[in-house]
This record gives C-alpha cells, sequence and structure tokens, in this order.
C-alpha cells in the first residue's frame, strides 16, 4: 500500500509493515546512541551521595553540616534542610530545562547526531569545574554546564533511538537510554561509597570529576554515529537516507519505509512554524497532552527524591552514613535489573499495560513507606535509634517500588512521548518534554527537603496519590502504540475513543499531506 494510512469513517483499515531484519550496524549504532543517557544517570546518582559526605557539606554548606553534626537536634526529618544545598541540586534541571528549548532547533536544523556531540563537550567542561571548585558559585556554574548538557542529550537521545530502531524493537531499544541512566546511577552509586572512605576529604572531587567520563563516551561515540534517515530525509538528504535506511535495515527493499518518511517530510514541508503549529494547532492536541502530562506524573511519582537523595533520605531515616550508600546502591541496583524487564516486555506486552502494572505497585508500596515512617517517626521526627528489621523493611519497600517505576514510568516515560508526534513537530515536541521533564526535576528537588521537613511522612501520601491520578489517566486516555511505525503513529490517535474528536479537520497538516499523495498516485 505504499506505506500510507488509509481511513474510512474515521476507522483504520491498513498500515503498512516494514520489511528488514536487525543488523549489527544498528545493534551497535542504537546502544553507542544510548551511551547519552550515561551523563543524566551519573548525575542522578553522584549528586546525593556528594551531599551527604562531611568535607563537602563543611567547605560549601556549613550550616548544615552543623546542623548534622549537633548533638542535641534528632529531628529525622530536618536534618538536611537547606534551600542552597537544593539549589546545587536542582540548578542542574532548571538550565536543562531552558537547553532543551534551544536544542530543538539545532536537532531539527542539524541533525541528532550533532545535539549528542554538543551535549558531550558541555558536559565535560561542567565536571571539570565541579571537580576543581573552591567556592559555592563555582560549584553553581558547573551544576549549570551539566544541565545545558542534559538538556540536550536528553531531548536528542530518545529520538535518535526511535527513529533509528526498527518499529517491532523501537519499545526496547528505545529503553536502553533508560537502562544507561540506571547503569550511570549505579556507577555513581558505587563511586560515592568509595570516595567517601578516602582520607583528606577530597572525595568529593574524585565524584564529581568522573562525570567526564561519560561525556567522553557519548562525545567519541557521536563522532562515529550517522544521523537518522529521518532527519537526513528532514534536511533534504534523499539519496544519503535511503542508502543508509538500506544499511541499517539489511535489505535492499525499503521503499515503504522510505515513501512514509517522504510523506511525513511532505506534511513537515506544510508546517511553517513547528512550535506555533504544536500548540495552535487541533490535530495535535493528543499527542501534545501526553508530552507535558507524562512527565509531569513521571516527576510526581517522587522517583528523584528516592534517587538523587537516596543516601541523604535514608540518613534522615536513621541509617549511619555507610548503612545510607550502602541502601543507595541497592536501589541502584534494583533500578538497573528491573529496567532489564521494560526491555523484554514493552514490545511483547505494550507500553500501556507497563504504566498501569507499575502504577498500582508503585502506589502500593509508596502508601506502605508512609505508613511504616509514620508509625515509627511520627510527626515529631525524634528518633535515636532504628532496629535493624525496620531499616530492612524500609529498604525492601523503597526496593520494591523503584522496581516498579523502573519496569515502567522510568524508561516508557521517555520512550512514550519520543514515539507518538509527526515529523514535522518531533524535535519541537520533544523539547517540550524534556523541558517538562526538567522543569517539574527542578522543582522537585528545589522543595524536597523543606517539603520533607515541614509535610514528614505525608509527603509520601502526597506523591502516592499523584500516583494513583498518573495510573487512572493511563487507564482512560493512553492509547497502545507497540508495533506501530512512528512514521503511521497517528491512526492510534484517530481511533481513540477521546482523542478522534482532534483528529478529523480537513486543514489539518495531515489531512492536507494524505490528500496530497492521493492527488500524487492518481496523476
Amino acid at each position: 500500500m505504499g506505506g500510507l494510512m488509509i481511513f474510512k469513517n474515521n476507522d483504520i483499515i491498513d498500515f503498512a509493515s516494514y520489511p528488514g531484519k536487525l543488523t549489527p550496524y544498528v545493534l551497535l549504532t542504537v546502544l553507542a546512541g544510548a551511551a547519552g543517557g550515561l551523563i543524566f544517570g551519573y548525575d542522578l546518582g553522584i549528586s546525593g551521595g556528594v551531599t551527604s559526605m562531611a568535607p563537602f557539606l563543611e567547605k560549601f554548606f556549613p550550616d548544615v553540616y552543623e546542623r548534622q553534626q549537633s548533638i542535641t537536634s534528632t529531628n529525622q526529618y530536618c536534618k538536611f534542610n537547606s534551600p542552597t544545598l537544593q539549589l546545587f541540586t536542582s540548578s542542574l534541571y532548571l538550565a536543562a530545562l531552558f537547553a532543551s528549548l534551544a536544542a530543538g532547533e539545532v536537532t531539527k536544523k542539524f541533525g541528532r547526531r550533532i545535539s549528542m556531540m554538543m551535549a558531550g563537550f558541555i558536559f565535560l567542561f561542567g565536571a571539570a569545574l565541579n571537580a576543581g571548585a573552591v567556592h559555592l558559585s563555582m560549584l553553581i556554574l558547573g551544576r549549570i554546564l551539566l544541565g545545558i548538557g542534559i538538556g540536550f542529550a536528553n531531548q536528542s537521545v530518545p529520538l535518535y533511538l526511535s527513529e533509528m530502531s526498527p518499529y517491532n524493537y523501537r519499545g526496547r531499544f528505545n529503553i536502553c537510554f533508560q537502562l544507561m541512566i540506571t547503569i550511570g546511577i549505579l556507577c555513581a552509586n558505587l563511586i560515592n561509597f568509595g570516595t567517601a572512605k578516602i582520607s583528606g576529604g577530597w572525595g568529593w572531587r574524585l565524584s564529581l570529576g568522573l562525570a567526564g567520563v561519560p561525556a567522553v563516551i557519548i562525545l567519541i561515540a557521536s563522532f562515529f554515529l550517522s544521523d537518522t534517515p529521518n532527519s537526513m530525509v528532514q534536511r533534504g538528504r534523499e539519496i544519503e537516507a535511503k542508502a543508509l535506511l538500506k544499511r541499517i535495515r539489511g535489505v535492499d527493499d525499503v521503499d515503504t519505509e522510505f515513501n512514509d518518511m517522504l510523506a511525513a517530510k511532505n506534511e513537515a514541508d506544510l508546517v511553517e512554524s513547528p512550535w506555533r503549529n504544536l500548540f495552535g494547532t487541533k490535530c495535535y492536541r493528543p499527542q501534545l497532552a501526553m508530552s507535558i502530562l507524562i512527565p509531569f506524573f513521571q516527576q510526581f511519582t517522587g522517583i528523584n527524591v528516592i534517587m538523587f537523595y537516596a543516601p541523604v533520605l535514608f540518613q534522615s531515616l536513621g541509617f549511619g552514613s555507610d548503612a545510607s550508600l550502602i541502601s543507595s546502591v541497592i536501589t541502584g541496583v534494583v533500578n538497573m535489573f528491573a529496567t532489564g524487564v521494560s526491555i523484554y516486555g514493552s514490545d511483547r506486552w505494550g507500553r500501556r499495560s507497563l504504566f498501569l502494572e507499575g502504577g498500582v505497585q508503585m502506589f502500593i508500596f509508596q502508601s506502605l513507606i508512609a505508613g511504616l515512617i509514620g508509625w515509627r517517626f511520627g510527626v515529631s521526627g525524634n528518633v535515636t535509634d532504628i532496629p535493624f528489621w525496620f531499616a530492612a523493611v524500609v529498604v525492601v519497600c523503597i526496593c520494591v517500588y523503584v522496581m516498579g517505576f523502573a519496569w515502567s514510568w522510568g524508561p516508557l516515560g521517555w520512550l512514550y512521548p519520543s514515539e507518538i508526534f509527526p515529523l514535522e513537530v518531533r524535535s519541537a515536541a520533544q523539547s517540550v518534554t524534556v523541558a517538562v521533564n526538567m522543569a517539574f526535576t527542578f522543582i522537585v528537588g528545589q522543595c524536597f527537603l523543606t517539603m520533607l521537613c515541614s509535610m514528614k511522612y505525608g509527603l509520601f501520601i502526597f506523591f502516592a496519590f499523584f500516583v494513583a491520578v498518573m495510573t487512572l489517566f493511563c487507564y482512560f486516555f493512553m492509547p497502545e502504540t507497540k508495533n506501530i511505525p512512528i512514521e503511521e503513529m497517528t491512526q492510534v490517535w484517530r481511533s481513540h475513543w477521546f482523542w478522534k474528536r482532534f483528529m478529523n479537520e480537513p486543514n489539518d497538516p495531515v489531512n492536507k499531506a494524505i490528500a496530497m499523495n492521493k492527488l500524487r498516485d492518481r496523476v
């Protein structure tokens, strides 16, 4: 059928099936591209461990250090409450927010690979600045540079993976990005555990400086990666795009998929301003709603509270310094291996079923965590002795909660938005997804320690409420996208009971392109 969608009375009656096989080239390319997730994961893991190290706190946050060392305060909830400490962690995500918006234009005009290359360069400079920091302003500036690098990486890498992957492998390959994030988190946790024991109090510099390693990995990878065929077609390089498509699919018969890319380019050519069309054209409302709500909900699961404040959180729950770092390593291991479930299941069981199961699991165990902490600490937080059995139960509940996130909202929160938009607004839409994600990561990071101090164990009830809301949202409003070619994704919205009402205006770019292709076929 030439790769075009055909609709009759708003019902789908056919869509293209692309020939091809899984080639070693595309496998290596996707794994190298996914390495962009390492820089985000390493930073998520490293910041929490560093902020629990006494020499680091004594140098940059003396008020927190003095409060931590005080023998008169036993309030576990408020031990680390400090706006400047929160700013150290969250400033990165504010920078990533603005960088992701700029990255959208770079990714569209120069390709996905160039954005990944810029991410590596900027993140490397930020890591060097942090490792050599001698005062707080230097530390914050380094964090801002790291944030710019993360903004460029998170905007370009999920798009790169979604476009390079064969459609029936797209889920598992895109989730390699999240797998790399979890590997980065685990490596950071292990490094923190080792550097915290370095005598002389300079271990935190090594922790922060080693962020340059994942930056070098993505930088080197980006020099050898090809760009995606979709991006090449969008920038008028059709001959190169078709040759690359044959190489990555391992077959010569790529006409169906290539024609869909050309049809997507025809739609893109009708769009003068992707940003204005994304927010102003009715047919993009369903995808836009998902690109805003999914990253919003992802952050309000409370997962980043666990990940980048894990050592601080465990210390606030009464764990010793070593015990808190060990506990964060355990959660990092669980996070990494549970992500493998999503790699296996996203293209078999579907995105929607994993979103729903993960949401139910997170709600149950986050509620249990709230109940356990409320029972043991009450509202005063004045507890000096934590029994081993209680600590073990809390860690187990957190691990099961992390498992639920790791095979659902963690990887799918990046996969789903990156695969649902048509080519003409895809880069701008991914910028929106990353910007929303970073905005609410910043808000949660900046407010968490203060909220923990004021809301006590109620903070975990707060996040559990949002988990319940987002699970209901998925049940009613999220269509399945597994095994649907990326350039034919519009069909899932046209057939959905709620979203199809936004998809039937004759003047929208999709319908115009369909009419144009039908006219061309007649001629």
